[in-house]
């Protein structure tokens, strides 16, 4: 599991993005792969899975 922080979340669209505590990658999260509710600045762990256009945050869930 990582860590990080989520940047972005846009509730209406369903999508956002995470920023990776260890690397300062960021990372593309849909709504499919939330356990938990999420909002802006929110400290998060997730797994990182490969998506059709590169690398997505999955299994996010509240730290």
């Amino acid at each position: 599991m990582q860590s990080g922080k989520v940047k972005f979340f846009n509730e209406s669209k369903g999508f956002g993005f995470i920023k990776d505590n260890g690397s300062d990658k960021e990372y593309f999260v849909h709504v499919t792969g939330l356990q938990d509710k999420v909002r802006e600045n929110d400290e998060v762990t997730f797994e990182v899975t490969e998506g059709r256009k590169g690398l997505n945050a999955v299994n996010v869930k509240l730290a």
